[in-house]
């Protein structure tokens, strides 16, 4: 104590302190307040205090799903002004969050109005709406039970609960993040259904490994899904409470039209915004770090969800664009859990199956403290209802007594004497209403003392049988798993990326689709493929594709990728393109069903023009044609012009080429069917090759109103092999015949059961007709026969080998398409 100005009465008590302590004293306070008071969530419901402050607020303002919404300012100002005295601000922006459904995996806010988006922040709090959610009501179902411990607010003035009941483990579910001092917390949401099936299974089986738990917990779920490739992060994760994860979003490779492929994203790694990924990609074309990419388009709407088509470049290799995309923007990006929560007040960095244990003791002392409110209750009210039938008994000398005491203390004294009731009970009998003293009310009140008496033999039960106790809330978190979960969003891969930095960089050359060997394929439905043969394969003409059940071909190609080759089609054009622009398969995983069509893909052909032939410029060899009306011609080799359309041969005006194929030698077998079931068969030195402008020669004598329907060319060294394949529908086969479904017959010959003829000639019968049969509408000749039915599948042909003049055997279903197998 020192005098200041000569005066003893106005003294100061002065201390000196160190700055040092005063600084490290402050800090500690204001680190505590951060960590305790708003960073930090607990174990147990998974909310930092202003998140439960708003979900208790808006409970207690009535906010439930069944009323309509009211105004987020208000909300904010409620849980502001009773309390959460930290700004507004900071109060929307939780109960923003706890509303976006690309935040939270199980939304607990239920938002009408602008909640901003990925790229775009809300609308002000006047202008945006809310109330709680179905979910969030499970959070703070029985908080009137006494389950929680409850604590003053800032002045004082109201309680508040210390932690929510929170019938799902909220912090696994819906995870999140905060920045305290000198930590950080970081938690990836899960999906309901699964995190409460490790939950139950660990209530069940308290010793349970992590590996054995992570069988029902695989790993994170993402709100916006996406990919999380290689699952040693979330182990690490599961195991310490730390873990680095790597989320890619989720892309497929679609053909926008036949010549040209787009890469679609429709879900994005989590917290990534579409507007940042346009902007990166924009920004990696213009400084051309990211090649193949031509256009892109941002289809995302609120009704359609996320929708970025990014236009591939012809030529370009959309696998590796993509690879490039997911190293040099935001289509890939990494997530690091650090699970850091309250724990007793203290934070703590848990593992997977920790927090699992610190929610389960949670819940467990919840339905123990609830059990134990609902049992008091009904104690108590058995005791009155007691008392009331006591009573009611004898209510005559009640009413005496109560009419015989000088006031209501006297008369609940004489009662409590006089029937041996306790203070309660007397009481209760003096506020009886007279309506009570039917016998209807007589009988209720039995019923109501048999109810009590059985819940308080189940409560007391339930109290003092641990299992039944941890049964109970097993089954209440499968109620909830079945009322709010919903299936995984993201996918889990178990072969890790390689991280960016480790990752070779991509050049032009390595985008672009490599010029290998391939096949294209041509089928007799009218669609194109290019099967390719990786650099290890045998050539593409010596490696055939392997055989499948998905299309007949009637035209293929030995070519490479990037090579220019042609079709021909049934007016006998030329249209030339690159196998390039084509779908393509590996050799391994032909499905033709995924190829482009030819009328999608050349929009210069005729309303009835077809591809008929792959052709090539480079071929060294003759290439032979017939048309329907028995012409055949063999076209010399040579240059092609330098238009991409030319005519092949002069052809008449109502006359269109059958079908072509290369004959590599002179003693190739060229074979005719017709109409009228006849075949004719002669070497293909019988034709002698002609320029291009030529009009052909006559290739088969045709009867009257006959036409060809197939022809093709057989290698002399597969004679021994070849068949002839011929149909002939019913005149009314698309109606039954006498109660069956008839769609004519079919026969499979070997070819050489039909001499060699002469060119020009009529050839000799191939099939005979029956009943309601007049004559053939497709054919084919090979090594390898396969044919489409009107129903779209691949048909069986028969396997008996018929005589070249006998009938078909009966089929039951049309056919429309005939050519090779794969």
């Amino acid at each position: 104590m020192s005098p200041q100005d000569g005066s003893s009465q106005d003294t100061q008590r002065i201390e000196d302190i160190e700055i040092s302590a005063e600084m490290e004293n402050s800090f500690l306070e204001y680190a505590y307040s951060v960590i305790y008071s708003r960073a930090l969530p607990d174990a147990r419901d998974g909310l930092k205090p202003v998140q439960r402050r708003i979900l208790y607020m808006m409970s207690e303002m009535g906010l439930v799903p069944e009323r309509g919404h009211v105004k987020s300012a208000r909300v904010v100002g409620e849980v502001m002004s009773k309390l959460h005295p930290h700004g507004d601000s900071a109060i929307y922006d939780t109960l923003v969050r706890l509303a976006q459904p690309f935040n939270m995996r199980t939304a607990l806010v239920d938002g009408h109005g602008n909640f901003g988006s990925l790229d775009d922040g809300p609308a002000a709090s006047r202008y945006t709406e809310a109330r709680l959610t179905v979910a969030a009501i499970e959070m703070v179902r029985g908080l009137h039970e006494n389950v929680v411990d409850f604590g003053s607010n800032y002045d004082n003035s109201q309680q508040q609960p210390l932690v929510l009941p929170s019938a799902f483990p909220n912090l696994l579910v819906n995870g999140g993040g905060g920045i305290a001092v000198g930590m950080a917390t970081n938690m990836a949401p899960h999906n309901l259904h699964e995190v409460i099936a490790a939950t139950r299974f660990l209530m069940q089986h308290p010793d349970a490994s992590l590996t054995e738990i992570m069988a029902y917990l695989p790993g994170p779920d993402f709100p916006t899904g996406g990919i999380l490739t290689g699952l040693d992060g979330v182990r690490d994760a599961y195991e310490s409470g730390r873990g680095t994860l790597r989320i890619r979003a989720k892309a497929s490779i679609e053909t926008l039209t036949p010549r040209r492929k787009a890469i679609v994203i429709t879900e994005l790694p989590y917290q990534v915004g579409p507007e940042k990924v346009v902007e990166k990609i924009k920004q990696g074309v213009q400084s051309k770090k990211l090649e193949g990419i031509s256009d892109l388009n941002d289809f995302t709407d609120r009704k359609n969800g996320l929708k970025l088509v990014i236009t591939v470049k012809t030529g370009f290799s959309p696998e590796a664009v993509l690879e490039q995309l997911y190293r040099q923007t935001p289509l890939e990006e990494t997530f690091s859990i650090n699970n850091v929560c309250l724990v007793d007040g203290q934070p703590q960095t848990l593992g997977l199956k920790k927090l699992l244990q610190v929610y389960i003791a949670h819940r467990l002392d919840v339905v123990r403290r609830r059990s134990q409110f609902r049992l008091d209750k009904c104690q108590n009210r058995l005791h009155l209802v007691s008392g009331l039938l006591l009573a009611i008994a004898d209510i005559d000398s009640v009413i005496t007594i109560i009419r015989g005491s000088n006031d209501s203390t006297a008369a609940k004294e004489q009662l409590q004497q006089s029937f041996e009731l306790s203070e309660a009970q007397a009481e209760y009998i003096l506020e009886l209403k007279l309506r009570r003293l039917t016998k209807l009310s007589k009988i209720e009140l039995d019923t109501e003392q048999e109810e009590l008496a059985k819940q308080i033999a189940e409560l007391t039960e339930l109290l003092g049988n641990e299992n039944m106790l941890r049964n109970t809330v097993s089954d209440e978190l499968a109620e909830v798993a079945a009322k709010f979960g919903d299936s995984r969003r993201t996918t889990l891969l178990s072969a890790a990326a390689t991280p960016p930095s480790k990752r070779r960089a991509l050049d032009i050359n390595s985008l672009q689709i490599a010029d290998t060997a391939c096949k294209v394929l041509l089928s007799a439905t009218g669609m194109l493929l290019r099967v390719d043969f990786s650099a290890g394969d045998a050539s593409a003409a010596d490696n055939p594709p392997p055989r499948t059940q998905h299309d007949a071909i009637i035209s293929q190609l030995a070519t490479t990728v990037r090579s220019e080759i042609a079709i021909l089609t049934s007016l006998g054009r030329v249209i030339k393109f690159s196998s390039v622009d084509l779908p393509s398969a590996a050799v391994n995983s032909v499905q033709l069903a995924g190829g482009a069509p030819v009328k999608q893909y050349f929009d210069s052909l005729a309303k009835d023009e077809r591809a008929i032939a792959l052709i090539s410029e480079t071929s060294a060899v003759p290439l032979a044609m017939a048309t329907k009306n028995g012409i055949v011609k063999r076209v010399a080799p040579g240059e092609w012009p330098k238009a991409t359309e030319f005519e092949l041969i002069a052809r008449a005006e109502r006359d269109e080429i059958v079908h072509a194929a290369y004959t590599r030698a002179e003693t190739d077998e060229l074979v005719f069917i017709t109409s009228d079931a006849q075949l004719l068969r002669y070497s293909a030195a019988k034709v002698r090759p002609q320029g291009r402008a030529a009009a052909g020669m006559a290739g088969i004598k045709l009867a009257a109103g006959a036409q060809v329907v197939a022809f093709n060319v057989v290698a002399h060294d597969a004679l021994p092999d070849a068949k002839v394949l011929t149909y002939a529908p019913r005149a009314n086969s698309a109606a039954p015949l006498f109660g069956e479904t008839a769609f004519g017959s079919a026969k499979i010959t070997p070819l050489q059961e039909f001499p060699p003829k002469g060119r020009a000639t009529g050839g000799v019968r191939a099939h005979r007709f029956l009943r309601d049969e007049n004559q053939l509408s497709g054919a084919w000749a090979g090594t390898q026969i396969a044919v489409n039915a009107s129903d779209g599948t691949v048909r069986e042909i028969p396997n008996a080998e018929g005589k070249r003049d006998g009938s078909g055997t009966a089929v039951t279903a049309t056919f429309e398409a005939f050519g090779e197998q794969l």
